[in-house]
């Protein structure tokens, strides 16, 4: 490409609302332009990353074994209804209604429509294992749209689905993917870890994990071990607790009973502990929720945070969420912050950390009043104990005992072992060896392919330059003469951009009348990992080559041409 005719219309400044440097150099470059809240169009600079991206994406998920299809962004409503998940997914699910009437959504993930597909083309065990996949247009109707190409209401995704006769199969299939994955985020260059995560609106019956690349901007916290591999996000992340949990049978059986405390205005556990004269670590926080149509009340530890999905599954709801104020005070008889345990005749989950504490201080359902010296097992029941908390960096490692830290992460992709979730709810049964009816065994892979690029650019910008991995790069050289006007610098710059070009490197010809100072901002922007910028050396063949690394090497034109096609064939 010559420079002159490319559509790369750089800016200098940027919308202060983007604050993901990806956003902002994306922006700067001429990559994307914004249509609406959260909706992108891809100029020609960012279209041929994205293919390139894509282009891994089939070359790896072909070589798997598995078959590229195409479905409808827009979905028949009576898929979702069938499945189950049209009342529960949320409002992100867009809905809409055609001339006739007839209701659709406009997907945000394709399982219904892959397993009204699957249902009707396969019917014996014969035709199994099978994993389909495509590269589509998916819609989330996110309440904020941010950080640019990270979280958008319009999006590009893969999305793959395997469907096996047993579960021993879907364990391959799973794994099979779990495979690629790792082999498309390493050839896209990223930095990036597999956690354990959680199903969320997906559902599933079985094993998941998140791919996340470690960036600052990343809305998810990663949990890991500094021992072992154990990685999961902040959602599912797990810890080992101290075994040092009272006996409520023997200790304090004839200690004194709570004392009621005044505590005008307390209501936060700052206020508390600051009132108090105490530790966060000596206060019993009670929070109350609805779970589906129960009220419960779940009690940490005071400098720990209740992690929702551990209720959710524990107690095999639907949905868990805060109780409001006035139900709040009609289960308690007291208003917000100031809930206790003590004669509180709700199910209670205790936390590990709260049951192992021999004395604290909670609320007393009482406005403006706490209790001191409430004892677990005695002043309340300890029936329902479990791991209700989330993580905190420092926690034991729940496999080997190492201390857990923290990362930031974008997610990348998602793989889940799904079952019979959606083959069950809607039909989508096989005869197998024995000529029996079952249902088919689902796994599902998601590539959030539009997000793979900012999250690259997000880890590929540095000292005020992007530098693109060779394998997505949307040109891999860039040749800069310095003065167009010269005869000498756009010979030999003309000679290694066709030399480089059926080479098949994809080189970027700088041809415009401009400053050199320009140039080589807007090449800090477009991204090539290699540059060949000529010089005052022309006339005799020479160029200076500048690596990823960013330091310039004096070459002889035929020298640097050679570098270049073993740099691009070792990346590969």
């Amino acid at each position: 490409m010559q420079q002159c005719r490319l559509l790369m219309n750089t800016k200098r400044d940027v919308p202060s609302e983007a604050e993901a440097l990806s956003h902002q150099w994306m922006l700067r470059g001429g990559y994307i332009r914004q249509s609406a809240a959260g909706m992108y169009s891809y100029l020609p600079l960012g279209r041929r990353v994205l293919r390139n991206i894509e282009e891994i994406v089939r070359q790896e998920m072909d070589a798997s074994g598995a078959q590229e299809l195409l479905m409808p962004a827009m979905q028949p409503a009576e898929l979702w209804r069938e499945s189950g998940r049209y009342g529960v997914y949320g409002p992100e699910l867009i809905r809409l209604h055609d001339r006739h009437e007839r209701e659709f959504v406009l997907g945000p993930t394709h399982e219904e429509v892959i397993t009204s597909i699957v249902r009707q083309e396969i019917a014996s065990y014969r035709s199994l294992p099978v994993n389909l996949y495509q590269i589509q247009t998916k819609y989330r109707d996110e309440r904020r749209p941010r950080f640019g190409l990270l979280r958008g209401r319009e999006f590009l995704m893969k999305d793959a689905y395997s469907f096996d006769k047993d579960w021993e199969g879907l364990d391959r299939s799973y794994r099979i993917m779990y495979e690629t994955y790792e082999r498309i985020f390493k050839r896209c260059g990223l930095k990036f870890r597999a956690v354990e995560a959680d199903t969320g609106a997906m559902g599933g019956q079985g094993e998941t994990h998140e791919f996340m690349a470690l960036a600052d901007i990343g809305e998810d916290t990663i949990v890991s071990c500094s021992v072992c591999s154990y990685a999961a996000n902040l959602e599912r992340a797990e810890m080992k607790y101290p075994a040092n949990a009272p006996d409520a049978e023997i200790e304090g059986r004839n200690a004194l009973k709570p004392v009621l405390v005044r505590t005008p205005n307390v209501r936060t556990i700052a206020e508390l502990t600051a009132f108090m004269g105490i530790a966060p670590e000596q206060v019993i926080k009670t929070l109350i929720y609805r779970a589906d149509d129960e009220l419960v009340g779940v009690l940490v530890r005071g400098d720990r945070e209740v992690n929702e999905l551990k209720v959710k599954g524990y107690l095999k709801a639907e949905s868990v969420e805060l109780a409001g104020a006035e139900e709040v005070a009609e289960a308690t008889g007291a208003p917000i912050g100031y809930a206790g345990p003590v004669g509180l005749s709700l199910k209670l989950l205790v936390d590990r950390d709260v049951a192992a504490i021999s004395e604290g201080v909670t609320g007393a359902n009482q406005a403006d009043a706490h209790l001191t010296g409430v004892r677990p097992g005695r002043d309340f029941p300890l029936a329902h104990t479990g791991d209700f908390r989330n993580a905190t960096e420092g926690d034991a490692c729940p496999r080997c005992g190492g201390r857990l830290q923290f990362h930031r992460g974008i997610e990348l992709g998602h793989v889940f072992k799904l079952g019979t979730k959606y083959s069950a709810s809607m039909n989508a049964m096989f005869l197998d060896a024995d000529g029996r009816q079952k249902p088919l065994i689902m796994g599902c892979y998601g590539i959030g392919v539009s997000r793979v690029m900012a999250a690259v650019a997000e880890q590929r910008i540095s000292g005020g330059r992007l530098v693109w991995p060779m394998a997505i790069a949307p040109f891999k050289v860039h040749i800069i003469p310095i003065a167009v006007k010269d005869e000498a610098q756009m010979r030999l710059a003309e000679q290694l951009y066709h030399e480089l070009a059926n080479a098949g490197l994809e080189p970027l010809l700088d041809d415009r009348d401009e400053r050199a100072g320009v140039k080589f901002k807007d090449a800090d922007l477009a991204g090539a990992p290699l540059r060949l910028i000529i010089g005052r050396g022309a006339a005799s063949g020479e160029v200076e080559w500048m690596g990823e690394d960013g330091i310039k090497l004096p070459l002889k034109a035929d020298e640097a041409v050679r570098r270049a096609r073993e740099t691009a064939a070792s990346s590969r």
